[in-house]
């Protein structure tokens, strides 16, 4: 039986389910903080747009979100970047909506407001591998290949002939070490949620080892700090990257920053 999708632009009633990612029953995504309210209210001058899905009973099922290229992770003229897609597929809280066609719909609904907003084309980034944010799917889309940074591929699909692709903004240089101390650095751009959460954690537990930790928020929502290093978002201890998908646990990230202050020298 066809069921149906319905998708619209997001409304006041539905900004902080939004914000949590239709996550609202989680009480992870109670630990991400105000960050993705605040890069919304910042971001919605600039562009950003966003789309919900619902299905025949009126039930917030699935989001995309996606904005000018101008103020994104990549470079490029006259398109929109699509910043993730999410349909919940959860048993606990809002159900599994997965299969059901709504990802093609919010993409769908995406690319036609794209194009009414002016846009030459749409970009997007997958994985290469089979899980989160699949490239696979969005060539499925009608997507081809713009450029690859290691298992992160840029993905795009243009409007017209005179659009041309974009490309990855790539690292250009990473948080060093600090003599005598562990060196934590969380670079934070606030538009996901899980990254959130491993900023609010990372935080937490380097609170725990007092001033034998230097923790520092590097704010990459601003365009000019996100250019200088080229990372948007992002975990290092002692300047080595600390692998954040999934979202590591408190006590993971606090086991790993111990592990980094037991090596310090102790103090006469």
């Amino acid at each position: 039986m066809q069921r149906t999708i319905l998708t619209s632009g997001l409304t006041p009633e539905h900004t902080d389910l939004y914000c949590k990612c239709l996550e609202d029953w989680s009480p992870e995504t109670l630990e991400s903080g105000d960050h993705k309210r605040r890069w919304y209210d910042k971001y919605g001058a600039r562009g950003l747009r966003v789309r919900l899905s619902f299905d025949d009973k009126g039930t917030v099922a699935g989001m995309i979100q996606f904005l000018p290229i101008e103020h994104s992770f990549a470079e490029g003229r006259d398109l929109y970047v699509v910043l993730c897609i999410w349909v919940h597929g959860h048993k606990q809280g809002r159900g599994d909506f997965r299969g059901r066609g709504m990802g093609q719909a919010l993409l769908a609904g995406a690319e036609a407001e794209a194009r009414d907003l002016g846009a030459k084309g749409m970009a997007a980034w997958g994985l290469w591998l089979p899980f989160w944010m699949k490239a696979s799917w969005f060539r499925r889309q009608g997507y081809r290949r713009a450029d690859r940074d290691g298992i992160r591929v840029l993905m795009w699909k243009p409007f017209s002939d005179e659009a041309r692709p974009p490309r990855w903004i790539r690292r250009r240089k990473k948080p060093g070490r600090t003599p005598g101390v562990v060196s934590v650095t969380s670079f934070l751009d606030g538009w996901c949620t899980a990254q959130n959460i491993v900023h609010e954690r990372a935080k937490r537990a380097a609170a725990e080892f007092g001033d034998r930790i230097v923790f520092q928020t590097i704010d990459t929502s601003e365009r000019d700090v996100f250019l200088e290093w080229g990372i948007g978002s992002g975990l290092f201890v002692d300047g080595d990257e600390v692998r954040t998908g999934p979202p590591p646990s408190y006590d993971k990230l606090r086991r790993l920053i111990e592990r980094r202050v037991a090596r310090l020298p102790r103090s006469r």
